[in-house]
């Protein structure tokens, strides 16, 4: 072990005392320093008699030589002698706020919260050193003078430049009661600003270990300032946006996307006006907060390749950014890593393009009792997760454990974790996995109830959903969060399904995923839902009209990561999973897909065909329904996985964004879903802010201002009034059958087609720049002028009010 220090004291850089003979034997006659036996070796000790240098101890007695302290921040305290291995810095107490390491002028002060430790100290590393899993200098900090209530601090004054920091915490290790503090490790920073370890995404550490040791960046008071090239906030109304749901290494890994920095946040920067082309107004990146993608790391004999944690559900630290998504890695320190991120915010921001992130407050990567102790665990583990009596970890997530969201400690970490996003990298929005979790109650095992109240019996199940849950209320009302976009996944692994009845403060909106089983049924052609169906189409009122909610409070999506994609929806009855190498066991089994008629990707003409038709159907009905459309990447050119709905594992080609399939599909259903994207864009009719009313919308049948919501209706038909397209009617027919339709009439006006996803390309949308689009129309004049439409079966059209010539 590494030379540790005593900070009974600080000293001041002016006064500091010198190492000399005189001294140290003033301070040895004075009792003070004890003299140290030839055959002496440093050991971690549980009193205040703690190793200070090479030559001398120093007695837990009070310090005679009382010195001022000034400097960086530090508090005025009692100096001790010491013999630093490194140079450049000296020791003082140090503040207990803020958490994390902060860098003032003329050092670092050090703050970390443990409750349950009895000693702790601070570990400095050089890169080399981290990399050989050797401590370069170890720091004692004595609780008389480093500790504040139960935070531990200390503040480092002098040049740490390029050095890396963690904690070592002793006290119980009693897991059947809830401890697990080990000194044998190294702990992560919670409050970490960037976290170095593996510099490449996929590479082992040193001696092929998946978990190396880790550590945080110190930074640096004359750290380089990021230009934002004055960025602001671009704060777009939320019921205008088009979301888009992006995994930052896949969006540019695959060879055909051409970038220079591929699989990073800078092949995202290059790819951007692909965004901006396809209409997108706001990406929502899956998990870019530290994570270890070797964590599930092992041979995938299906597929000849190692199994990673590819999307990255399952969080190190929730202040460091993925630095292995970053082109410079762990150079700088991580610095280079923290600035790609905020280069990719301010270049999207320049094409209005929001950046919301996709975070997992609800477990962590240190899993259940036989996880890896990383951080939490090792610093209180009874505060950060939820514990049953007997050290069990209740597992709400399906990962493992809980974290333990609305625990007085716990809840301001998250707190300041979204605070930190949001200042430092202008962050406009988050997206909360398992979001119910942060309603359930904290854990009782420390006898605190959420408001950090003694209970008296067991008033307060763990886990019980609080109406009014501490940590939603205070993000909701947070003076930084203000503004700020907040999406809930309103359900969890543990049963709890709050879609509609998530606790919102008014400012929450919510992943519909009532909306998504309902459209995927309605148009494969399931009967008993043209209501149910109609109410997707209005944004839900049904789930979001209720206590003054909004349209812009449903997030309508049909696919995600999660699930099969858009081609898949309509090529596959059932998952195909084997490439996950556990035997077709594991993803969802119920996935109200259908294959339209025959199972896989090589099939009949018809049925590709019918495919492509339905692919449209879903997109149109995003893109005309009420609320806030989100697109999942790759769907906009009909990305295959082959039917895998769970890859997760997959760092390859079954998750990368083929940009050659993309080009082919740039005249086909590319081409339409930008002009569909456009098309709503245009229509104020279709983002407004509140439900439609009787005012501006009609529903009909397949005669006009006749609706059939009877139970073997598969036809759903509405239009409405819009300020600038005049009137739009849409229709739906998701029959096997074709069927004629009457238009609803008006006077001096006829119904002109613009979308018919029954048509081929290019006139499933007949776009202002269409060479033939005179034609086109003029062929389907003598059934517009008679108020009547033909419908092929499974397929939906859009057609506009224009003056009769």
């Amino acid at each position: 072990m590494e030379v540790l220090k005593t900070l009974s004291s600080s000293v001041c850089a002016s006064n500091r005392l010198n190492w000399n003979e005189n001294r140290s034997d003033q301070l040895f006659h004075a009792g003070f320093l004890q003299r140290r036996s030839p055959i002496w070796r440093p050991t971690w000790g549980r009193n205040n008699s703690i190793v200070s240098g090479d030559d001398f101890v120093v007695s837990p007695k009070v310090n005679p030589f009382s010195i001022n302290a000034g400097g960086g921040g530090a508090e005025s305290e009692t100096a001790v002698a010491e013999k630093p291995r490194l140079s450049g810095y000296e020791v003082f107490g140090g503040r207990p706020t803020p958490f994390g390491a902060t860098a003032l002028n003329g050092g670092v002060n050090f703050a970390v919260f443990s409750g349950g430790a009895s000693s702790a100290s601070i570990c400095l590393f050089t890169l080399s050193d981290l990399l050989e899993n050797k401590v370069t200098e170890e720091v004692h900090l004595d609780p008389l003078i480093n500790k504040t209530g139960d935070v531990w601090h200390i503040f480092l004054k002098g040049e740490l430049k390029d050095m890396l920091y963690g904690y070592r915490f002793d006290g119980k290790f009693s897991p059947e009661k809830g401890h697990y503090h080990d000194s044998s490790r190294v702990l992560l920073d919670p409050y970490a600003k960037a976290v170095i370890s593996r510099g490449e995404y996929g590479s082992l550490g040193t001696g092929g270990n998946c978990w190396p040791q880790m550590a945080g960046m110190i930074p640096s008071f004359h750290d380089e300032k990021f230009d934002w090239e004055g960025d602001l906030p671009l704060r777009h109304p939320q019921r205008d946006h088009i979301i888009y749901e992006m995994h930052v290494r896949g969006f540019t890994k695959h060879d055909t996307s051409g970038a220079n920095f591929p699989g990073t946040y800078l092949g995202v920067v290059e790819k951007l006006d692909h965004l901006k082309e396809l209409g997108v107004t706001c990406i929502e990146l899956l998990p870019c907060q530290e994570f270890n993608e070797l964590e599930c790391f092992r041979y995938n004999s299906v597929t000849g390749d190692n199994k990673l944690n590819y999307w990255g559900y399952s969080t190190v630290n929730y202040f460091s950014p993925m630095l292995r998504y970053s082109s410079a890695g762990t150079s700088n320190c991580g610095r280079n890593a923290i600035n790609e991120v905020k280069i990719l915010v301010r270049e999207a921001h320049k094409r209005g393009i929001e950046v919301f992130l996709d975070v997992v407050v609800n477990h962590t990567a240190e899993g259940n009792e036989k996880g890896p102790i990383i951080s939490f665990r090792g610093i209180d583990n009874s505060v950060y997760y939820m514990l049953a009596p007997k050290g069990e970890y209740y597992n709400y997530s399906g990962c493992g454990n809980t974290f333990n969201c609305n625990h007085p400690i716990v809840r301001q970490f998250i707190l300041d974790s979204l605070r930190y996003w949001v200042t430092e990298f202008h962050i406009d929005g988050f997206r909360f996995d398992l979001a119910s979790i942060m309603t359930r109650g904290s854990s009782l095992y420390d006898a605190v109830n959420v408001y950090g109240k003694p209970v008296k019996g067991d008033s307060l199940t763990t886990g019980t959903p609080l109406g009014y849950p501490p940590l939603i209320d205070m993000i909701s009302n947070d003076s930084v969060l203000s503004g700020v976009k907040l999406i809930a996944e309103a359900w969890d692994a543990g049963g709890l399904y709050q879609v509609g009845s998530f606790p919102h403060w008014g400012v929450w909106s919510e992943w519909n995923g009532k909306y998504r089983d309902v459209v995927r049924q309605f148009i494969k052609g399931t009967k008993g839902l043209s209501g149910a169906f109609a109410q997707c189409l209005c944004g839900s009122p049904n789930l979001y009209q209720r206590e003054g909610r909004k349209p812009w409070n449903s997030i309508n999506f049909v696919c995600a990561h999660d699930g099969f994609t858009l081609a898949d929806l309509v090529s596959y009855n059932k998952k195909h999973n084997l490439s996950n190498g556990e035997d077709n066991n594991d993803g969802e089994n119920h996935n109200n897909s259908w294959n339209c008629g025959q199972e896989g990707e090589f099939v009949s003409l018809p049925v590709k065909r019918l495919r492509k038709r339905q692919m449209r159907n879903f997109f149109l009905c995003l893109m005309v329904s009420q609320g806030v459309p989100m697109i999942h990447m790759g769907d906009e050119y009909g990305h295959t996985k082959g039917g895998n709905n769970n890859t997760y594992c997959h760092d390859n080609n079954i998750n990368y964004f083929r940009w050659d399939k993309k080009e082919e599909a740039s005249t086909d259903f590319f081409r339409f879903c930008c002009l569909m994207t456009k098309f709503r864009s245009e229509c104020e009719c279709l983002g407004l802010h509140d439900f439609p009313t009787a005012e501006r919308l009609q529903w009909h049948g397949h005669h006009p201002g006749k609706p059939d919501w009877s139970r073997s209706s598969k036809f759903v038909a509405f239009s409405m009034i819009d300020s600038g397209k005049g009137e739009i009617y849409v229709a739906f027919n998701a029959s096997h059958l074709p069927v004629t339709v009457t238009l609803p009439e008006r006077t001096g006006y006829r119904w002109e087609p613009l979308v018919d996803t029954g048509k081929p390309v290019p006139f499933d949308f007949l776009s202002d720049d269409l060479p033939e689009r005179a034609l086109a129309i003029k062929q389907y004049s003598h059934f517009v002028e008679g108020n009547l439409y033909p419908m092929l079966s499974y397929s939906s059209i859009i057609l506009l009010l224009s003056p009769e010539s």
